[in-house]
C-alpha cells in the first residue's frame, strides 16, 4: 500500500471510530396504564415534541399497559443503566430520598394547582436532584397528575372501623401502606396489572385508584362501590436513567425538561377533564358512587406524618402553597 493509501485508511478508520457528530439518544418510557389514559396521551405528545424540538437527536418511544414491566421493574431497569424511564408515584422514590414521600402524603393538597406549585418549588426540586447521586435516576418533572385516589370496595363503608379486615390493594411504599392502614383497611401491595384478576378471584377485597385508571383497567366490572375519599392526590413524576440523561447534550436536556413540565400540565388537564366523565361511566356500569364524611379518615391518618417523619416536609409544603 502506498503512503497516500495508508493515510487514507487511517483517516477512514478514525472517522468510523469517532461515530456521528450528533448521536441519537433513545428514551424508552413505559407506563402501566392504558394508551387512552391521560398519562399515556401526555407521553405520546411529549415524545412527538421532543423529537421535533431536538431535531431528532432525542427520540422517545412510549410503551403502555406494562409492556416494559410494572413500575418497580422499570425503575430497576433505569437504575441499572438501561435507557428506560417511567411515570411513577414519588413515594416509590422515597426509599432513596425520604422527603420525596411528602407528595403522596394523605389529604395534603386540595387541588392540582397546589400540587403543581409545590412540585416545581426549589425545596421539592432540590430533593429530586438527590435522586441522581443516590439512585441513578433523574426526575424530569414531578407534576404529572393522575387524579384523586378513591376506595373501590364490594361493600359500602362510612368509618375506618367499617374497613377492618378489608384487604385493599395499594402501592408498596411506606406512605401508601401506612395511609391505608390508618384508614382502617389491610394494605395489600400487588402489581397494578394483577388488580383486576385479584378482585375477580377474591384474592383482595378492595383497591384504591383514580377515576381514569378505574375505567382504563375496567375495574368497574369487578367492584360494587367507589367511595370518593380522595385520600391521596396522585401526583407522579417522569423519571429516567441517569446514564441515559448524561448522554444528552445540555441544550437538549433543557428542551426535554421543559417539555416534561409542559406535557405534565397537559396530561394533568386531561386527568381533571376526564375524571368526572370516568366516574359517570363507572356509575352507568352499575357501580355505586358514594360520598361520605371524610372527617374521621382525616383524623385517622394524621399520625402517618409523625410515623414517617414527614412533619417538617409537610410544613414546607404548606408554606409553599400559602406563599
Amino acid at each position: 500500500m502506498t503512503a497516500v493509501g495508508r493515510c487514507f485508511a487511517v483517516l477512514v478508520a478514525g472517522i468510523a471510530l469517532a461515530g456521528p457528530a450528533s448521536a441519537e439518544t433513545t428514551l424508552r418510557i413505559g407506563t402501566v396504564l392504558a394508551p387512552g389514559d391521560p398519562m399515556g396521551q401526555g407521553l405520546e405528545k411529549f415524545a412527538k415534541e421532543v423529537e421535533e424540538k431536538t431535531g431528532g437527536e432525542v427520540v422517545v418511544e412510549v410503551f403502555h399497559n406494562s409492556q416494559l414491566g410494572d413500575t418497580t421493574e422499570m425503575l430497576d431497569q433505569a437504575r441499572a443503566g438501561a435507557n428506560v424511564g417511567t411515570v411513577t408515584d414519588v413515594a416509590r422514590l422515597s426509599s432513596f430520598v425520604p422527603s420525596l414521600a411528602i407528595m403522596s402524603a394523605p389529604f395534603l393538597f386540595d387541588t392540582y394547582e397546589e400540587a403543581d406549585k409545590f412540585a416545581l418549588s426549589d425545596a421539592y426540586m432540590g430533593w429530586g436532584e438527590e435522586l441522581k447521586e443516590k439512585a441513578g435516576l433523574v426526575m424530569l418533572a414531578s407534576n404529572w397528575y393522575q387524579g384523586p385516589r378513591h376506595a373501590l370496595t364490594q361493600k359500602p363503608f362510612k368509618t375506618p372501623a367499617d374497613l377492618k379486615g378489608v384487604r385493599m390493594r395499594t402501592i408498596g411504599a411506606p406512605v401508601w401502606i401506612e395511609t391505608i392502614r390508618a384508614m382502617g383497611a389491610e394494605p395489600t401491595p400487588i402489581a397494578w396489572g394483577e388488580v383486576y384478576s385479584a378482585l375477580q378471584l377474591g384474592t383482595i377485597d378492595a383497591a384504591e385508584a383514580q377515576p381514569t385508571a378505574i375505567t382504563g383497567a375496567k375495574l368497574f366490572e369487578v367492584v360494587k362501590h367507589v367511595t370518593k375519599t380522595g385520600h391521596i392526590q396522585l401526583v407522579t413524576a417522569l423519571v429516567i436513567s441517569a446514564d441515559t440523561w448524561d448522554d444528552i447534550s445540555p441544550e437538549n436536556q433543557k428542551i426535554v425538561r421543559d417539555l416534561a413540565v409542559e406535557n405534565g400540565r397537559y396530561a394533568s388537564g386531561l386527568t381533571i377533564e376526564l375524571g368526572e366523565k370516568a366516574l359517570k361511566d363507572v356509575a352507568a356500569a352499575g357501580v355505586e358512587i358514594d360520598e361520605i364524611d371524610l372527617t374521621p379518615f382525616k383524623e385517622a391518618v394524621a399520625g402517618v406524618y409523625t410515623k414517617l417523619n414527614l412533619e417538617k416536609e409537610a410544613e414546607i409544603a404548606k408554606s409553599v402553597i400559602a406563599d
